[in-house]
């Protein structure tokens, strides 16, 4: 895995998209979707599911590694939206089952990984976010920021 390693903020947050070149050998193009959950009903048996995504096109042959923070929660299970001192627990996801927590490979989570992906084609990966039913929280709007590194 080559050097090149890049931060940015993660829906709940951000979407757009980044351009990085670190040589004229290695450069790759990121963007992301927003996980927006909408609006949380506290009295619903069902959990909130929302996707996002991250897209990426690399022009080098190179593994990419993403891992993506805790978001300031002091753990990655459960990761928390705030409104003010007030949490809503949610978590972030490589698969559609909502099973394997994306972190970045410590305390039981995993980082995205793939070995030399096509050169100059866009690879979507897909953000499966939850938030648990049954949390006792006032209205309002929750917020929260997750950092994604890239490792190419």
């Amino acid at each position: 895995m080559n050097a090149n390693k890049f931060l940015f903020s993660l829906a709940l947050a951000l979407g757009g998209t980044i351009t990085m070149c670190f040589s004229a050998m290695a450069a790759c193009i990121i963007s992301t979707t927003a996980v927006s959950f909408g609006t949380y009903d506290v009295f619903s048996p069902t959990p909130r599911d929302s996707t996002g995504s991250v897209v990426y096109r690399c022009g080098t042959d190179a593994n990419i590694t993403i891992s993506l923070d805790r978001g300031g929660a002091p753990s990655f299970n459960p990761r928390r939206m705030l409104k003010g001192t007030e949490a809503l627990d949610y978590n972030l996801y490589q698969d559609a089952a909502r099973t394997t927590i994306w972190g970045d490979g410590t305390g039981g989570t995993q980082a995205y990984f793939s070995a030399n992906p096509p050169n100059n084609k866009d690879v979507t990966v897909t953000i499966h976010g939850r938030i648990p039913a049954g949390q006792d929280v006032s209205a309002g709007a929750y917020t929260n920021t997750v950092t994604a590194i890239v490792n190419f």
